[in-house]
């Protein structure tokens, strides 16, 4: 794996002498550009076809945690920006009913970093429960040329929402534990609930209202959430829909929009899932396209800081 991360961090270093994609202007003046955008691979291994969620890895550098949407099985993958194929693991007591995101974070009841799996999407709101699944982050990778394998036991925390059920694609974990989810907007406004799990990983919690975000769903450009993440200071955090990602400061009261939405296009196949490298540099992965694979790529958008505008 030695090699593997030496070669990442060639792609996720420098970025000024990397060659960056040429984008057009969208019309209106409504979003902001990329300034460094570049697609790093695509994924080796051939089950994996619709990654839905992408959690980067902060005790093992270069790895991605991975997993397939919803209908098949529970298996968490190890990969990185090359989209290697680092094995998977089986992820016991848990169902796949439909898997939407993952994201890092700090375990509920030990000293260690877990990682959470959002059950959460329903697309026809018939769900009388959600669920998220917190199993701990292997503590050991296998050296380079062996991949990845075993299980691992997951909690399930059982999510109910105040007026729902509402469909989820995006999860959230902030250092300091908080955990959100935002719903996909396919019912009217984007709504963010807070889970309060507490120091359990088995439980049954009702989730609180946040409020709406500002972003305004509209299909026809595919301004629907398909994924959040915080960065790993916890003071940003970042929703993606399928063509654009939307910066905010996390406040101790309410999060501020930075700027105008980054817009990504149809760079991607089908854009699902972000997460942060760094505090400026995101991770994104898409699902496949018929006859393709799903890929990955790196990306900066322009960001002013709090109540900025470009």
């Amino acid at each position: 794996m030695a090699a593997a991360t030496a070669r990442l961090m060639s792609i996720a270093g420098p970025l000024a002498i990397a060659g960056v994609v040429a984008w057009a202007e969208p019309v209106g003046g409504q979003w902001v550009l990329p300034t460094f955008y570049r697609a790093t691979g695509e994924f080796a291994e051939a089950r994996l076809i619709e990654s839905s969620g992408v959690a980067v890895s902060r005790r093992h550098p270069g790895v991605l945690w991975t997993h397939n949407d919803g209908g098949h099985e529970p298996w968490l993958y190890a990969t990185n920006l090359l989209g290697e194929d680092l094995g998977h693991y089986r992820i016991a007591g848990a169902d796949a009913r439909d898997w939407e995101d993952i994201a890092l974070g700090p375990c509920p009841d030990v000293p260690t970093t877990c990682l959470y799996i959002a059950d959460t999407g329903d697309n026809l709101y018939r769900r009388r429960e959600a669920a998220i699944y917190i199993v701990e982050e292997p503590a050991v990778l296998p050296p380079p040329g062996k991949k990845a394998e075993g299980r691992l036991q997951a909690g399930r925390v059982r999510v109910r929402y105040p007026g729902g059920p509402f469909d989820v694609e995006a999860l959230t974990v902030a250092p300091d534990g908080e955990v959100l989810l935002i719903t996909k907007g396919q019912q009217g406004r984007i709504r963010r609930f807070r889970v309060p799990i507490g120091r359990s990983r088995d439980t049954s919690v009702m989730a609180v209202d946040q409020g709406v975000l500002d972003i305004v769903p509209q299909r026809m450009l595919g301004r629907l959430v398909t994924g959040a993440a915080v960065s790993p200071s916890g003071r940003r955090l970042v929703v993606r829909t399928y063509t654009e990602i939307d910066f905010y400061w996390r406040g101790p009261d309410a999060i501020v929009r930075e700027g105008r939405p980054c817009w990504l296009g149809l760079r991607e196949p089908q854009g699902e899932a972000v997460d942060f490298w760094d505090e400026d540099l995101l991770v994104l992965t898409s699902e496949a396209p018929p006859n393709g694979r799903g890929s990955i790529a790196l990306v900066r958008c322009p960001t002013p800081g709090p109540e900025g505008s470009q």
